[in-house]
């Protein structure tokens, strides 16, 4: 059965589709693919599929195309898996994101196998989720330097990073040293993991900078060194603006 001819936005078709090798015209966000029937289905139990098991009710647009609402920039990524199961080797967080909203399991694995995904979700993820208020002393980090940056080349905060517990034991002394008042200071860890101090500090740089920010992290030098050489908590994180 061929495709709806109405060209009337917004109208939705029930209207069954059968060959596999029926032409399936799309419009995903905007972006605008040509496949068959037979390459949507490739893995009938996906999301994707069960959109056009003839008992849904998709959504057309003027031109009569099947239309999703969702962002195609990478669909066609999606699509180069379907026909040919070549997993793509760029955009991988995009596309894998993607592969999970459509319930694409197999090429979700296929990415999610792959080194840089790997590395990503069972090493540095899994790391942070054992580092605790993580993300929330990130968001911390962000809005006391944008209050900072007013009339302002550079915002300088203060991060106190406690490896063990034996490190929060000696944190009171440690930041009494400190001329920063303690409340303006972002605490991360004690945590439970493998990773070293070093690690933490490279992902609270690549997370900020994955936000848009240009930020450098170097050791906070005081001026009561002398007395606690040995409490080596404390990290200048400065953004610059312009």
């Amino acid at each position: 059965m061929s495709l709806p001819d109405y060209k009337s936005t917004g109208k939705q078709s029930t209207a069954p589709v059968q060959s596999k090798s029926q032409v399936v015209q799309l419009n995903i966000g905007g972006h605008v693919f040509s496949t068959t029937l037979g390459t949507i289905r490739k893995f009938p139990n996906s999301t994707l599929a069960d959109l056009f098991n003839g008992s849904s009710k998709l959504r057309m647009d003027s031109e009569g195309r099947y239309f999703i609402d969702r962002n195609g920039s990478h669909f066609g990524l999606i699509l180069e898996y379907l026909r040919s199961e070549k997993v793509p080797s760029e955009h991988l967080q995009e596309v894998h994101k993607e592969a999970l909203y459509y319930d694409i399991k197999p090429l979700a694995k296929a990415i999610e196998d792959m080194p840089q995904i790997f590395g990503e979700t069972v090493g540095r993820q899994q790391f942070l989720a054992r580092v605790p208020n993580y993300r929330e002393n990130l968001e911390v980090i962000v809005k006391v330097a944008r209050a900072e940056a007013i009339a302002s080349r550079y915002s300088k905060i203060i991060v106190c990073v406690l490896r063990t517990e034996d490190d929060l034991a000696r944190y009171n002394d440690a930041i009494d040293s400190l001329d920063t008042p303690k409340e303006s200071v972002v605490r991360f860890g004690p945590w439970k993991a493998p990773a070293s101090v070093e690690d933490l500090l490279d992902c609270i740089r690549m997370d900020i900078e994955a936000k848009g920010y240009k930020v450098k992290i170097e050791p906070h030098n005081i001026d009561k060194v002398f007395l606690f050489k040995s409490y080596n908590f404390f990290y200048k994180l400065t953004f610059t603006w312009w």
